[in-house]
């Protein structure tokens, strides 16, 4: 038995030297700014007109006015107050108030630039440890694990008015889905049955090793007969199911993105290799829609019992892929405080529940 809530009572503290998801690729289109804020910091993701993304901390240190708030000029971004310019590294590169005999070198001033990488359609940003400024950030980001062409053919976001933490672990209880999801085409209280999962440890986190889906699933049934799935989870907050059916790939990827203490930001991005999928994508989209708004109305509702700070309990069964969580996160914390090489606490083992 575990208390979860020590943790919730006071302010988290987010995981560093990670990768968060902050956009769509194509959501920021070139010479375009946008104004995101992730782990609390204010962060501008800008896309040059060349077609380069970048990442500054979206405040000019001259006055403090957002740099989204002003334009792409050239191969810099203009402050929108007095036209200071920084270039995509950040480095002050004019300042138009000065003039020609006074000793004074822009690129003295400098904002904090965060490492960027586009991949599988998505944008990720680097959230370093203070004080550390990696060029080459390890580990790289979540790789989507599908052959072939990998673009999201759908995305679903929703603000979760809850803390990181929470919107993780509603993520990954496998408990929850006949008493949240009650539906038709997924399950019900009724289709509630023992299961047994082997799990094993993955580079950040944990895998449900491949599976058939549970029978009460109806959902997996309209790919075929064939069908196995595979569920990840990595730190920080990203789950990948990796459906296979024949040929036939699909997977759904999940990422929660702390905006701050009290504030999450969920994500599903769908990948399929099958165009024919494509029509059944319009139909798909309001289940989607509607799986989110229920997790997110259940943490909602959750928050007016932990305005209480009352002690949260996990329990060896569903929960402990919760349990889990809370020391993926110690060691991982412990890993970036001390240098020493991060070691996954999670061991191979089947797991047995109803749901």
């Amino acid at each position: 038995m575990s208390d979860a809530g020590a943790e919730a009572r006071g302010a988290p503290a987010f995981l560093r030297n990670l990768w968060y998801r902050a956009a769509q690729c194509g959501d920021i289109r070139p010479g375009s700014l946008c104004r995101r804020i992730l782990l609390g910091e204010p962060v501008l993701i800008g896309r040059a007109r060349s077609g380069e993304a970048f990442a500054l901390r979206d405040i000019c240190p001259h006055r403090g006015v957002p740099l989204s708030a002003g334009r792409i000029l050239g191969d810099t971004v203009e402050c929108a107050y007095h036209g200071w310019r920084f270039a995509r590294g950040g480095e002050c590169r004019f300042i138009p108030s000065l003039v020609q005999g006074q000793d004074f070198e822009p690129a003295r001033i400098r904002v904090r630039s965060y490492p960027l990488c586009e991949q599988d359609g998505l944008i990720w940003v680097f959230m370093a440890a203070p004080g550390e400024q990696p060029a080459t950030p390890s580990p790289p980001p979540p790789k989507v694990p599908m052959v072939g062409q990998r673009t999201p053919r759908l995305v679903e976001s929703q603000l979760f008015r809850c803390a990181m933490d929470h919107a993780v672990v509603g993520l990954m209880d496998p408990a929850h889905g006949p008493f949240v999801h009650q539906a038709w085409y997924w399950r019900s209280r009724k289709s509630i049955h023992a299961k047994a999962k082997r799990f094993a440890p993955s580079p950040r986190g944990f895998v449900m090793v491949s599976h058939r889906p549970s029978s009460n699933s109806f959902a997996y049934r309209l790919l075929g007969a064939d069908v196995s799935t595979e569920i990840r989870f990595e730190l920080p907050g990203t789950r990948f199911e990796h459906i296979r059916a024949g040929a036939t790939e699909v997977v759904g990827l999940t990422t929660c993105t702390p905006v701050d203490n009290e504030n999450t930001e969920v994500t599903q991005s769908f990948y399929w290799n099958r165009p024919w999928l494509e029509l059944v994508g319009p139909f798909f989209r309001p289940f989607a829609r509607a799986f989110l708004r229920q997790d997110r109305a259940m943490v909602e509702l959750q928050r007016e019992g932990l305005r209480f700070n009352p002690s949260l309990l996990l329990i060896p069964d569903a929960d402990v892929p919760a349990m889990w969580y809370q020391r993926l996160k110690k060691s991982w914390t412990a890993s970036v405080e001390t240098g020493e090489p991060f070691v996954n606490p999670v061991t191979e083992t089947t797991l047995r529940w109803r749901s």
